[in-house]
């Protein structure tokens, strides 16, 4: 089924199977690390990626000095290992987090993966190179590059992940899927990613290109035909006479005459006839790939590619204000934290790389300002004023879900309001993104919560006004806030804080319970704790391990310093801290709230994914959220490693995570961790079973293991999950959007653990008319339903805008399932430019061009993989006037 073709809506039953409900026959170098299973010693997708991206990222560092600190070496990282944490370390100083790089190239890598997996991507054989469709495929290999930088100067660094992730899984693809190695080259091809030249020498229809081969492995099939051809897969389009097939069991060409293939996608000859090949393969999609990221940081700069990769340490400074007349003190209070954090962090490691301001009111909210420079943002914020107001409620989660738009993954976002929600229906879809995006988001609201009374009206307010506010704080593993006038700018204080590499420490129980301590582990590895206690409260006392306490008394105690401010406890721990099991007891009316955070660079990044073991590309689908009723692997990929102290000290390491509920604090499980691949990479899985699933809602994940010295570590997940009802796939066009256009996008719904009776909803911010042939569906178990939307694009719409797609299936009253999301983000852009190629960052042109290849000499520099490898020998790059580096460990 080619992309164009989306199955018409229909209810029924699926195969009872996922990975029939998921997937139709497509292959490619296997997707991700999970792919090993099936053929061990393969290289993946994921490994050219982001052993790619390292390589880049290095040559950057050797060819930028490190403000104040010594020159990288080349000579330093030869014969080692080639990891993030280490080069972050070397080039910004021990222990600086890679944490948000390392996400950005999950992005990347997911990306990658999910060409093999969605419906718009998996059988269009111009993503992949197959068919004999080579110059198809080149022409959506350089549009996917053009598409990732214009997306990237357009700053939204999430839409250019997902299109690099797509421009390298096909390019990554020619080297698998064609003839391009039999042929003897020992180099990428070198017009592939330059438009201007042609590709010669394609194989023509009624050339013969293989013959029969009744085996698995097919080493002899090639007719050692000169021209480039690739093989053939499935049905669509039908493989002529004497053509090529793919190859594999999965693929319904290779049973037609010629049989066999010519796929080198992994080391199993039952999935690839030329597995022999593979290696040869993999180095060069390799060299390919160094090539796509050495030419985007080429027409981004290097500032632009940093951003691109997050290749930084620093965290984003996201603000939404509520701007009426009753807020100017808590404007100045984020006016002086700004201030404060530019002035220092200006020209240091930890200088934000991106800025985000949403003013809103009542009714409106908005327009969202963005800025990579700090003195663009600081001249914004000092334009907003506080001005009018009206009723109490205001539009603070529209504002919140613009901000969530325009702020990079893994970030804060600090709202400061004095004023309950009047868009409270939104309440739900803000907390799914703020998970989707990995953001947590903390309020500061100078208001007294239990107050009735509006500010403006004599109405009557409900006390549980603000829990719309309470629900997104806990989805995103933030917080609220609540403080007077008087003190916001000593609470404000927590923004600066926040920004740090801070970890939550977990607390036993969760939360508050009168007369039982709360219990935390502090290990070796953390710094800087800090203990926030807030509320209505009576006393309070700190207890280390080695029985020393300290109450609430304002000021320099045995264990730390105390503020105080109103209703707002902050203790600071002095540095270091004891090692051990720490105490805390609270007594308060009401229920207070505690949280303990440190600085540490141990920390761990994590994702869920459906196993697809039994099809052409086993791996791993990847899933924002589990869904019920479906066997989960989770995958862990630990950061900071490299904190460990000396070199020749054991790897910290987890070995169980344990999911608890967050609203009741419970333990729901414990699951084994094991590693997959080398410990210097911290890459770790564990299954989930569905039973462990069954229950929908939110829960936490944390990790339990040891340090290099037996101490025990405990690590929690800045932010919850959510085990959603139903499976949500929303697709789209796989370029931009045009103005004045009419897109079509697809929807799929799966049920896996029960009949599902569910009303779907649609919209589009900003607010472009979007239709559906599907507002209803009832699912069995293991069904599903396909639907169409339509997304009208206005001719007003702006060039290089953002438009976010929503879907929300909740269940109907007599079905009540809790609602599930699904997002899609596209982006806007004008006709003239859907036409051009994208400019260099130094030049008025609007050409992607790149000097003529250039054969220079490179050193091989590796990084652990999970299995596998390649002869390590002298190989050349032909990226024009540069020195390369490579990965892969063994290579």
């Amino acid at each position: 089924m080619l992309c164009a073709d989306v199955p018409p809506p229909l209810l029924g039953p699926s195969a009872l199977l996922l990975l029939q409900l998921l997937l139709h026959p497509t292959s490619a170098f296997f997707p991700n690390i999970w792919s090993l299973l099936a053929a061990p010693g393969s290289i993946t997708h994921q490994d050219l990626t982001e052993e790619a991206a390292l390589n880049v990222t290095l040559q950057l560092f050797l060819e930028q000095p490190p403000p104040g600190r010594p020159l990288l070496r080349l000579e330093d990282f030869l014969g080692r290992t080639l990891l993030a944490d280490d080069l972050f370390a070397a080039y910004f100083g021990p222990g600086s987090p890679s944490r948000r790089f390392r996400a950005a190239l999950g992005e990347v890598s997911r990306a990658n993966a999910a060409q093999d997996f969605l419906p718009t991507s998996r059988n269009d054989p111009d993503l992949h190179f197959d068919a004999e469709r080579l110059r198809q495929g080149r022409t959506r290999l350089v549009g996917a590059l053009r598409e990732t930088l214009v997306a990237a100067r357009a700053l939204d660094h999430s839409l250019a992940r997902q299109r690099l992730g797509a421009a390298l899984h096909a390019l990554q693809d020619f080297y698998s899927h064609s003839n391009w190695v039999e042929l003897g080259e020992q180099q990428p091809h070198p017009h592939l990613l330059w438009p201007r030249l042609e590709l010669q020498s394609l194989a023509q229809v009624g050339d013969a290109t293989c013959s029969d081969c009744e085996g698995l492995s097919c080493p002899g099939n090639w007719l050692g035909f000169t021209r480039l051809t690739s093989g053939y897969f499935g049905t669509h389009p039908p493989k002529p006479p004497g053509k090529c097939s793919h190859g594999g069991r999965f693929d319904r060409s290779s049973s037609q005459p010629p049989r066999g293939g010519i796929n080198k996608d992994s080391t199993s000859p039952g999935f690839s006839p030329h597995h022999m090949l593979h290696l040869q393969a993999a180095k060069l999609a390799l060299l390919a790939s160094i090539q796509a990221f050495s030419l985007l940081r080429s027409r981004l700069g290097d500032r632009g590619f940093s951003r691109l990769l997050d290749i930084t340490p620093a965290s984003s400074l996201s603000f939404v204000l509520d701007t009426t007349g009753s807020m100017g003190e808590e404007i100045n209070a984020a006016k002086i934290q700004a201030r404060r954090i530019v002035e220092q962090r200006r020209g240091s490691p930890m200088e934000p790389a991106h800025y985000v301001l949403v003013p809103f009111h009542d009714p409106g909210f908005g327009p969202v300002f963005t800025a990579s420079d700090p003195d663009s943002f600081w001249r914004q914020l000092n334009e907003i004023h506080a001005l009018g107001g009206g009723d109490e409620p205001e539009m603070c989660l529209s504002a919140l879900q613009l901000a969530l738009l325009h702020t990079p993954p893994f970030s804060d976002i600090f709202v400061f309001t004095d004023a309950s929600p009047k868009d409270a229906f939104l309440t739900s879809q803000v907390e799914s993104l703020t998970q989707e995006r990995r953001c947590r988001v903390t309020f500061l609201v100078t208001e007294d919560p239990s107050r009735v009374q509006a500010r403006a009206r004599r109405e009557v307010l409900s006390p549980l006004r603000f829990e719309p506010y309470e629900a997104v704080a806990l989805a995103s593993g933030g917080e609220v806030i609540f403080t007077k006038d008087q003190h916001i700018r000593d609470v404000a204080a927590i923004v600066g804080e926040s920004m740090a590499a801070l970890v939550t420490l977990p607390l036993d129980p969760p939360v508050v319970v009168s007369g039982r301590p709360l219990v935390f582990s502090v290990d070796g590895l953390l710094q800087k704790v800090t203990v926030r206690i807030h509320g209505d409260i009576s006393s309070f006392w700190i207890k280390n391990p080695a029985g020393i306490s300290q109450g609430q008394e304002e000021g320099v105690g045995p264990l730390g310093h105390t503020h105080h401010f109103g209703q707002f406890w902050m203790v600071t721990m002095n540095d270091p801290p004891q090692t051990g099991t720490w105490e805390i007891q609270v007594t308060a009316e009401g229920t207070p709230r505690v949280r303990v955070q440190a600085q540490t660079s141990l920390d761990f990044l994590f994702h869920f994914g459906i196993p697809m073991e039994d099809g052409p590309h086993p791996g791993l689908y990847p899933l924002t959220q589990p869904v019920a009723g479906v066997q989960t692997q989770l995958l862990v990929e630990v950061t900071g490693l490299g904190s460990r102290g000396n070199s020749g000290d054991p790897w910290p390491h987890f070995s169980h995570v344990i999911l608890r509920g967050v609203l009741e604090g419970a333990e729901l499980g414990r699951v084994p961790l094991e590693p997959v691949g080398p410990p210097e990479r911290g890459l770790l899985a564990a299954s989930l079973p569905p039973t462990l699933l069954s229950t929908l809602g939110p829960f936490s994940l944390e990790l339990l293991g040891q340090d290099g010295g037996g101490r025990r570590l405990h690590r929690a997940a800045p932010q919850p999950c959510t085990v959603v009802p139903v499976l949500l796939e929303l697709s789209g066009p796989p370029g931009f959007l045009t103005p004045g256009s009419k897109v079509p996008l697809s929807l799929r719904i799966a049920s896996f653990s029960a009949p599902q009776d569910l009303d779907l909803t649609m919209s589009a911010n900003p607010s472009f008319a979007l239709t559906s042939n599907l507002s209803r569906v009832r699912l069995g178990q293991n069904e599903s339903a396909w639907g169409r939307l339509w997304l009208e694009v206005p001719d007003s719409a702006a060039p290089d805008s953002v438009v976010m797609v929503t879907v929300t299936a909740v269940g109907q009253e007599a079905s009540p399932v809790p609602p599930t999301h699904a997002f899609l983000r596209l982006l806007v852009l004008a006709p003239a430019l859907q036409d051009q190629l994208a400019a260099p960052a130094h030049s008025s042109g609007p050409v992607l061009t790149m000097p003529t290849p250039v054969f220079c000499p490179f050193t091989l520099v590796t990084q652990g993989r999970a299995g596998g490898g390649m002869a390590g020998n002298p190989l050349w790059s032909t990226v024009g006037g540069g020195l390369l580096l490579l990965g892969l460990a063994s290579w």
